[in-house]
């Protein structure tokens, strides 16, 4: 057993090692002790209204998509064809009657079943009925469509969400909200690194001027719950922006944010992409149509994006200069981060054992 995976309370723990940002192995067992033992997002609702309309996602290198069936079951499928693991989808799209791979034009039914393979009929007991894509375990909760790879290893779903329905209420049902917008950010970081970034206030006086003026520094609070964090504070800002309430940034294990402000959902999936890049999805959805807001908000939220991006990428450096031994946590500001290690912590130690 290594020493730096024991359990470490919050009062003296320190951060994690550099090298499980850096050692290239990480990449791999990330998916494996991680992302494939955790339910990840996928999609929205609004996103999937009618049948075969589909979304496309990355789960830690797995492409899959989620896509609305003729019965209207939401199924979420690998997207890799049987035949040479081509896409079977490029993009997201509306009203498919079929999902047809882009490579060779084999097509499947909405559920997944192989349906037509061109010129495949002189092959020897070859059988359409014995294909099918590979489906996932899949929940939908809150209008989010959550997707396990290994649900026998995953988190019980309700223990996952524990708590947060009961937190926001029926006022703030994030079924209700609509009008999704995308935006991605290339990273050269590890995933890890903007997760523990996102976990903490403790930068934001430091990091983000314009978000500090919004939120209450002294009033930000982290709570803490077996599989996710909520941190929260007070908002004071223009009735053209948010107005006034409570801002709520619930993180979610492993890689997997909601930010919940009046009359906005954004949520945000870290992608792994190898050791040292990730790349982080922010869908934005609202409550209502409000063409001056929705703007305001998308340029707020990219301003406050290329400040994280431009600090995650400097401690990026900083990990992988061979001068980095682990600092101490602070026990008011970081316990999120901490929350956050202690779980990478398990899920390693199950991997070493």
């Amino acid at each position: 057993m290594q020493p730096d995976l024991d359990p470490q309370p919050a009062a003296t723990a320190t951060a994690l090692p550099a090298r499980f940002y850096v050692e290239p192995g990480m990449a791999t067992q990330d998916r494996r002790q991680v992302f494939d033992r955790a339910w990840q997002l996928v999609a929205h609702v609004s996103q999937l209204r009618d049948a075969g309309d589909h979304v496309v996602a990355d789960l830690a290198g797995l492409p899959v998509l989620a896509v609305r069936g003729a019965d209207g079951v939401i199924r979420v499928l690998h997207n890799v064809c049987r035949h040479r693991a081509g896409p079977i989808a490029h993009c997201d799209g509306k009203g498919a009657r079929s999902l047809s791979c882009r490579y060779h034009g084999w097509t499947y039914a909405l559920d997944g079943q192989l349906c037509a393979a061109p010129e495949m009929r002189g092959a020897q007991d070859f059988n359409l009925a014995d294909i099918r894509l590979p489906q996932l375990s899949v929940r939908v909760w809150q209008g989010l469509v959550f997707a396990t790879v290994e649900e026998t290893e995953a988190p019980a779903f309700d223990a996952f969400v524990a708590g947060i329905d009961t937190r926001l209420g029926v006022d703030r049902g994030l079924e209700h909200y609509a009008g999704h917008h995308r935006t991605a950010y290339d990273i050269a970081c590890n995933w890890k690194v903007y997760v523990d970034n996102y976990l903490e206030g403790y930068h934001v006086p430091h990091v983000h001027p314009g978000l500090n003026k919004l939120l209450d520094y002294r009033s930000y609070r982290t709570e803490l719950a077996r599989w996710h964090s909520l941190q929260w504070s007070p908002l004071e800002s223009d009735a053209s922006l948010y107005g006034n309430g409570d801002a709520l940034y619930y993180w979610l294990w492993p890689n997997t944010m909601l930010n919940i402000l009046p009359g906005r959902l954004q949520t945000n999936i870290v992608v792994p992409l190898g050791v040292d890049r990730c790349r982080v999805v922010f869908d934005s959805y609202y409550a209502a149509t409000d063409d001056a807001r929705r703007e305001a908000d998308l340029a707020f939220s990219d301003a406050v994006q290329h400040e994280d991006l431009a600090i995650c990428e400097a401690v990026q450096r900083g990990l992988a200069s061979g001068s980095y031994v682990p600092g101490r946590l602070n026990p008011l500001r970081e316990t999120g981060v901490h929350h956050f290690h202690e779980l990478l912590r398990a899920a390693y130690r199950e991997s070493a054992s």
